[in-house]
């Protein structure tokens, strides 16, 4: 019989794949601890310390036990993983099995037993930390692939607890789920929660109908009802940014007057195009790039009136297809220079590279079009931190149909990424675009990026983790549901 841990004091868990911190060098050699810069630690961070709370996940490091600390007057509560586990259960099944089947196989998964296996084993001990730590009725939130077992192991032990799952990527249609052999037992794992969130309503109905399909219980519209008379709702939260902190950051001096350099710095063309990415596979750099060379080989831009900066940040290195995705860009980023660019003039500026939160706002800032072109994404906040730091209602968004932003950002240019042609008139219709135009759409994409903004999300998701599910459908009783 499984060990039942008695109850923590934490009222609130945050249960990640990472935890809000980064180890960092003090001056004097030693090793400390500083708060990541994400939006998901500022929208939570309030909810934490209102509610006693605790953030349970991995910091990062291998082999080495720490003990739980406190950053920032958070709780932290780290995680260990082996060198193998990283390998097998991060880098295998979390990042090389979900992560492409999750992003419409844009990238073939692989499927091993031994990452399988691994994935279990640390979603266990994610499962196990939380319920030591959480506090009797206490609420628990997990987050994203990484940990979709989680829930429902922490149901097992401690069935006294409210948890939420939020899923911050896609959630694929039956017809590419299926083809995950361990598809039953991540279905049933994700059904240990009360709240199943996503990014899209379609991603909460691709998994209410897979429930229904795989598992075989009955289902209502975004009720699934289980045999022991639980139910689980899955529903749609867009997640969105701290706005006001974004636009500020863009008012301030040093980012006003940084951007302005980075203009002189590559020649101050008539117009700066810019990507901001995670070098994957799914983001679509190398269509946007190829489009862009394209546009100057027609002879619709000239390298003297329109560059593209590219900041592509270094992830998952140690990836095969990673590393080949980096050298395919690289080849094409020197080609495009090679035959189109003038001496002190290249088309394409390539920064492989990673940048703090406040350069990032100042390329925002520098930025006449943002091209935001993903194959498929959960949601992409580049779009709109982009749009939060364009307070003079000025700028132009390309953004592909697939990318989760597109469902609020419906007055961006939208293209489908796979469409060359298509992103190559988009592109062109955003450089030509008059003041009154832009200015149109850009004060209407920010009217959403205020009002939707990382606050609300975490607002509207632990509220409706709080409620029963019967309050969203009265009129029809567990027995009569099918």
């Amino acid at each position: 019989m499984r060990h039942v841990p008695k109850p923590g004091s934490a009222d609130t868990v945050i249960v990640a794949n990472r935890l809000p911190v980064d180890r960092v060098e003090q001056p004097d050699g030693t090793s400390g601890w500083r708060r990541s810069p994400g939006g998901l630690v500022s929208a939570l961070e309030p909810v934490l310390r209102a509610n006693r709370g605790t953030w349970v996940g991995w910091p990062g490091d291998t082999g080495e036990d720490i003990e739980p600390f406190t950053v920032d007057g958070l709780d932290l509560v780290p995680i260990s993983l082996s060198q193998q586990e990283v390998e097998d259960f991060y880098e295998g099944f979390s990042n090389a099995t979900l992560w492409p089947l999750y992003h419409d196989v844009v990238a073939k998964p692989e499927f091993h037993r031994e990452w399988w296996d691994s994935y279990v084993a640390v979603n266990r001990r994610f499962a196990e930390k939380a319920a030591e730590v959480a506090a009797e009725g206490a609420t628990v939130w997990v987050h994203d692939y990484q940990l979709q077992l989680t829930p429902a192991m922490l149901r097992e032990l401690r069935p006294d607890l409210r948890i939420g799952f939020y899923l911050h990527i896609p959630f694929p249609p039956n017809e590419l789920f299926s083809q995950l052999p361990w598809r039953r037992q991540i279905l049933e794992g994700l059904l240990g929660a009360d709240l199943v969130g996503f990014q899209l309503n379609g991603a909460a109905q691709n998994f209410v109908r897979l429930v229904r399909q795989r598992v075989g219980h009955k289902t209502h519209r975004d009720v699934v009802y289980l045999p022991d008379g639980r139910t689980v709702r899955a529903a749609a939260f867009p997640i969105s940014i701290d706005t006001a902190a974004y636009e500020d950051l863009a008012r301030s001096d040093s980012v006003t007057d940084r951007a302005k350099e980075i203009r002189e710095a590559i020649g101050n063309p008539r117009t700066v195009f810019l990507g901001v990415d995670r070098l994957d596979y799914t983001k679509g750099i190398y269509a946007r790039l190829r489009a862009f060379g394209e546009l100057i080989v027609d002879g619709h831009f000239d390298v003297e009136d329109a560059v593209f900066v590219q900041v592509a940040t270094p992830s998952r290195e140690q990836v095969e297809q990673y590393r080949i995705l980096r050298d395919d860009i690289e080849r094409l980023v020197g080609r495009i220079n090679g035959d189109l660019g003038k001496i002190g003039r290249p088309a394409i500026h390539y920064l492989h590279a990673s940048f703090p939160r406040e350069e990032m706002a100042a390329f925002f800032r520098a930025a006449d079009v943002m091209v935001v072109t993903p194959l498929r994404d959960g949601m992409n906040l580049v779009a709109k931190e982009y749009v939060a730091c364009r307070y003079d209602d000025t700028g132009a968004l390309v953004l592909s149909e697939f990318a989760g932003a597109a469902e609020e950002l419906r007055q961006a240019w939208l293209i489908n990424p796979y469409d060359i042609n298509g992103m190559k008139s988009a592109l062109l219709e955003a450089y030509r675009a008059d003041g009154k135009e832009t200015g149109r759409r850009m004060k209407a994409l920010r009217r959403t990026v205020t009002q939707r903004n990382v606050a609300a999300w975490a607002d509207a998701f632990l509220a409706e983790l709080a409620t029963d599910p019967f309050e969203h459908d009265k009129t029809v009783r567990p027995a009569q549901r099918s």
